[in-house]
């Protein structure tokens, strides 16, 4: 089974930004700019330690960053 995660998605319809979960249908909020949207998905993606992946304009995806279920966590130094 996959892990959770949380995404930040454009809002073709609305315009701006929306926060989606990989198991959700609804968004879990609108934002006018993407920065906004990725400031409160990271709250998000720490309190529910998931992997957040944030998305382009064209959907494509940006960049990835695991809160706690990382699948390869760095080794103890």
């Amino acid at each position: 089974m996959k892990g959770k995660s949380t995404h930040v998605v454009p809002n073709s319809d609305r315009g701006g930004w929306d926060i989606k979960h990989s198991d959700g249908k609804r968004s879990s909020g609108h934002f006018e700019t993407k920065e906004d949207a990725e400031n409160r998905a990271r709250e998000i993606s720490k309190k529910q330690k998931t992997e957040l992946v944030i998305h382009k304009k064209d959907g494509t995806i940006s960049s990835k960053d695991s809160h706690g279920n990382d699948p390869c966590p760095p080794k103890d130094s």
